[in-house]
């Protein structure tokens, strides 16, 4: 018995536009990631972490706008680019490990106890990597589908979660995270999309 019409399931496209019925493609799930912070904090591995995400937000980008005014009418351009914070919550452990990395950071950052800040931003700033993974685990390990990789990343804002006698669930720590640029890469681990390089050209007019 064949399933032809599986392959209706999606939307009809255009005559001469690959093919005119075809199967949706898998999409990524919201679940299946894994990230990795690199340099971050002091003693204890970084993987704690890891192994501790509730959630992470992914990278979002915008542009300063640029108006050129003429006559009758206005052109946008694009200006200088600016990357949104990326929210980070993590589980905090009976061991404490997380939370002492946690700490660690923030102290890199500036020494709460001395009242001193770090004498350059490459005494604290750690990198931040968002993998989407395809479901693998145990004895078939998991494939990266995508991955983001933050630099130049700090911590501009941590809370940790209240205690409550009437909550049953597990306390956490938020953090949000600044940084400088986002790369992101394939599976190949070539950078593609965001960090891809696509050529420039060198024109002289701010039309389209």
């Amino acid at each position: 018995m064949t399933v032809a019409s599986l392959a209706k399931l999606s939307v009809p496209l255009p005559p001469g536009q690959s093919a005119q019925n075809q199967g949706l493609l898998m999409p990524k799930l919201a679940y299946r990631f894994r990230v990795t912070l690199i340099n971050f904090g002091v003693t204890s591995p970084t993987t704690e972490i890891t192994k501790q995400v509730i959630s992470v937000t992914r990278p979002d980008v915008s542009f300063d706008e640029v108006v050129l005014d003429a006559y009758n009418s206005r052109v946008n351009l694009t200006g200088k680019p600016k990357w949104g914070d990326v929210t980070l919550v993590v589980r905090d452990d009976a061991t404490g490990a997380v939370q002492q990395l946690c700490g660690e950071q923030i102290q890199k950052q500036f020494d709460f106890y001395e009242q001193s800040s770090a004498a350059s931003g490459i005494d604290y700033k750690f990198t931040t990597l968002i993998e989407i993974l395809d479901g693998g685990n145990g004895a078939y390990q998991p494939n990266v589908l995508e991955s983001f990789e933050l630099d130049g990343c700090l911590i501009n804002k941590i809370k940790y979660a209240d205690a409550n006698y009437k909550e049953s669930t597990p306390l956490q720590i938020d953090m949000t995270i600044r940084f400088d640029t986002a790369i992101q890469f394939n599976p190949a681990n070539t950078p593609y999309g965001i960090g891809e390089n696509v050529g420039r050209t060198v024109g002289t007019l701010s039309t389209g």
